[in-house]
């Protein structure tokens, strides 16, 4: 462990002990940050023409921002403006400034001096994750939260008595009500989303409800006009011709954390269990949640199951894959647009309801069984070939999904771009 990893380790330690410390830490490198952005940059006059995008905190490109950022590459009404991405590995995206024959494509790194100038610089600041807390737009700046999935747990203010392991309630509403108070818009895809929306970020209380744009997830667009070819092309991409292809995707856990790593993540699956049963006939497409730190290692599954967590835009897995398994994630409120079947697989589910999080639905609307163990689950998995969607599957994407056409990034775009 280098010097470096060791005092972060040194420093969360602490953290998770003592919210004081946790308060005055934040605090200071907050305004430190402050202060670096003044020094670093003028501010100077806002550039109307500039789009600033991150999604998940600089981790990676995908979700609603690529998918705006890639309608306004190609509509003739945006030609005319200039893009910044940000990450914090930018040398793994240079290709997408080699892909933009326009020139009109720059990155950034992440907390860097070119980073604190697009964010000033920049007229509209599309993300799906929070902003730093030391990053305010300034008067005339437009900042769009996307957000990153229709809620199943509960979130912000609605939580009810459940610190994280690295913030306590009072902590967590904190940080939504400061994420309110900056973005101009957030975006929703239900009127379910939208009243959950409202409620977590406490926007009925505040009077800022009205901020909130329900025009679909652009991100969905991808899936709403999938079609059979393009799925065949991922399939061969990904190696898995000729399988009956699972994605199994689970949330975190908001008590595993580890100091100087982040959250992580113990899976719960008897994997030698699941190969003999299933390995000759299926493969496992396995996805951690973006906020998990650690990795896996899967090699004595070679062949059956594949890491693909660092895959980069989780659409091109949902497209390729006949089955999903997921336990409180988001993910199968997208998936089902695709009309194919889900299984949850909710081993802790007594202690993740109680004691963590829980949830906005009552587990009966979900559309897809329920498994406590692997018997189970390997017998749902089975029963899912032949499968068609029912009555209720249909009402469940009908209720959630409803503005899932393809459509969603054009329509957003003109409600924030006068």
């Amino acid at each position: 462990m280098s010097i470096t990893q060791k005092f972060k380790k040194t420093v969360f330690d602490i953290a998770k002990k003592n919210k004081t410390f946790r308060i005055v830490f934040r605090t200071s490198r907050d305004k430190a940050y402050q202060v670096k952005m003044v020094l670093d940059d003028p501010f100077g006059k806002i550039d109307d023409k500039l789009v600033y995008f991150r999604t998940f905190s600089g981790r990676g490109y995908s979700d609603s921002p690529k998918a705006m950022y890639q309608y306004m590459l190609t509509a003739p009404e945006y030609r005319d403006y200039r893009f910044v991405w940000c990450f914090k590995e930018p040398e793994k995206y240079d290709y997408l400034i080699s892909d933009d024959k326009s020139g009109r494509t720059s990155i950034v790194k992440f907390r860097s001096k070119a980073d604190n100038k697009a964010l000033r610089k920049a007229k509209y600041w599309i993300t799906n994750y929070r902003m730093l807390n030391h990053q305010y737009p300034r008067k005339g700046q437009v900042y769009l939260q996307c957000w990153h999935g229709t809620p199943l747990k509960r979130l912000g203010y609605d939580i009810i008595e459940s610190d994280n392991a690295m913030n306590s309630l009072k902590e967590i509403k904190e940080k939504y009500r400061t994420d309110a108070e900056k973005f101009s818009y957030m975006l929703s895809p239900s009127p379910f989303a939208t009243d959950k929306f409202a409620t977590a970020w406490n926007l009925n209380k505040t009077g800022q409800r009205h901020k909130i744009i329900e025009e679909g997830y652009p991100r969905n667009d991808a899936l709403a006009v999938a079609t059979d070819e393009k799925r065949a092309e991922l399939r061969k991409k990904l190696g898995v011709e000729g399988k009956k292809v699972i994605l199994y995707a689970p949330t975190w856990r908001d008590n595993q954390h580890t100091s100087g790593q982040g959250y992580t993540y113990k899976t719960e699956v008897d994997f030698d269990k699941l190969q003999r049963e299933l390995g000759d006939d299926y493969v496992i497409l396995f996805r951690a949640h973006y906020l998990v730190a650690n990795s896996f290692d899967f090699a004595r599954y070679d062949g059956f199951i594949r890491d693909v967590s660092s895959y980069g835009d989780i659409n091109d897995l949902y497209i390729a894959a006949d089955l999903l398994i997921t336990d409180y994630s988001s993910v199968f409120f997208d998936y089902s647009i695709l009309e194919r079947p889900i299984i949850f697989y909710m081993y802790d589910l007594e202690h993740y309801a109680n004691e963590m999080r829980g949830f906005y639905l009552s587990l009966d609307e979900l559309p897809g069984p329920i498994v406590r163990d692997e018997d189970a689950l390997i017998k749902e998995i089975k029963a899912a070939d032949g499968w068609k969607a029912d009555d209720k599957y249909r009402e469940f994407v009908k209720r959630f999904n409803p503005y899932e056409d393809g459509n969603s990034s054009k329509r957003v775009l003109a409600k924030i771009i006068k």
